[in-house]
């Protein structure tokens, strides 16, 4: 096991160092890529400014102020967050510029002006008068004025109203109303986790920015400031080509990628920077199957590749280079233990596995698997030393 002693930056001091590798490691444990991490925030990073648009990483996925500051290595920067846990921990360490994009509660209204009362610019998310309202109260509550985003639904994958909808324009009177400044539009082309052909992929990126611009026009043709115009998922973040009238883009599983990504189209299972290591517990030759440590509390029950082209089960199973085994995929999962077996159909034949023998097991849903973990043992490809361990946020 790595010793908890580390630098402040989080590397694992040089005495512990000398013992800590992939081998050492108890399991179920999460790995994470650095040189893969970082090559996937260049990725991004390069293709939003080549289009002139703000990136506002999505630290849902992440929930690491380790991982935070590779995507921002000169300092601070915009980021979104899905919990006002996670606005208070990266406010504590320095970030100011925040999106909670969650639809807005009356509870979460007040402890929002909490930490908006400490100076922090916590932009929030509503798409109703009532919400504007309730804002509006804790703002005045607090002695604060309170910045919102109106959601805009684009695709009809969940909340927000339609860029036609007559309530947009009544929703902006309320927040006027009751003192909440507009930050702007947020819509998230969620539907785009469905699709699978790059043609597909930049219909949807084109539909998202067209259906948010459009809000934002409604919005100033009616005296309306609409300053920010947000848009994002990571598939239509990645296949969008024109974002006229965008202002800046939000994704998030874009940091580590998944197998749902993989199977969307938006990368290749070499980019997957994290992944469950787990050792082989017994074997049941008869049936074909490898058992392992690693079952859904370590691997979540996230079954995202299910409606794609290739299921992928729990997770693909990969030998400790990072490479897929053929057609080995964790097929079934109970509490703590995962059954290892060939796919379905598939000609080709298990790997001999003795008990002991570790694997690494890449994620359908990197979000859902990243939240069963308290950190990140954190490694550089083709190495098997631990020379990291970085603490993740959890809670709400």
């Amino acid at each position: 096991m790595v010793s908890s002693t580390q630098f402040a930056d989080g590397a694992v001091a040089t005495a512990d160092r000398q013992s800590a590798t992939i081998q050492g490691l108890a399991t179920p444990a999460l790995l994470l890529d650095r040189d893969k991490l970082d090559r996937n925030l260049k990725r991004l990073r390069d293709r939003t400014a080549a289009r002139g648009v703000v990136l506002r990483p999505h630290m849902k996925t992440a929930k690491s102020i380790d991982v935070a500051r590779r995507a921002f290595p000169s300092g601070t920067g915009p980021i979104t967050v899905s919990t006002l846990a996670e606005a208070e921990y990266f406010a504590g360490h320095g970030f100011t510029d925040m999106t909670y994009a969650v639809g807005l509660s009356p509870d979460s209204a007040q402890r929002a002006m909490a930490l908006c009362k400490t100076g922090i610019d916590l932009k929030l998310l509503l798409d109703s008068a009532a919400q504007a309202r309730a804002l509006g109260a804790a703002g005045r509550a607090a002695a604060v004025r309170p910045s919102a985003f109106i959601e805009i639904d684009c695709d009809g994958h969940r909340g927000g109203l339609r860029a036609d909808d007559p309530e947009l324009l009544n929703v902006a009177r309320e927040m006027a109303e009751a003192g909440v400044a507009l930050a702007g539009i947020l819509t998230h082309a969620g539907e785009s986790y469905a699709l699978s052909t790059p043609a597909a992929l930049a219909a949807a990126a084109e539909n998202e920015r067209a259906v948010a611009v459009l809000a934002a026009e409604t919005l100033r043709a009616a005296g309306h400031e609409c300053p920010i115009v947000s848009v994002g998922s990571t598939p239509t973040a990645h296949f969008a080509e024109n974002l006229a009238g965008v202002t800046e883009m939000r994704a998030g599983v874009y940091m580590f990628f998944d197998l749902v990504m993989h199977g969307v189209g938006v990368c290749a299972t070499d980019d997957l920077a994290i992944a469950v290591l787990a050792t082989v517990v017994g074997t049941k030759p008869e049936k074909g199957w490898i058992l392992v440590d690693a079952g859904w509390m370590a691997l979540s029950r996230d079954r995202g590749t299910a409606a794609q082209r290739v299921d992928q089960g729990y997770g693909l199973v990969c030998d400790l280079s990072g490479k897929p085994y053929p057609d080995l995929i964790v097929g079934q999962a109970s509490q703590e233990h995962g059954v290892i077996l060939v796919r379905p159909g598939s000609a080709a034949t298990p790997p001999d596995l003795p008990v002991g023998s570790k694997v690494w097991i890449l994620p359908n849903h990197a979000c859902a698997t990243a939240s069963q973990h308290d950190v990140y043992n954190v490694i550089s490809s083709g190495r098997h030393d631990i020379e990291a361990r970085w603490p993740r946020i959890r809670g709400w």
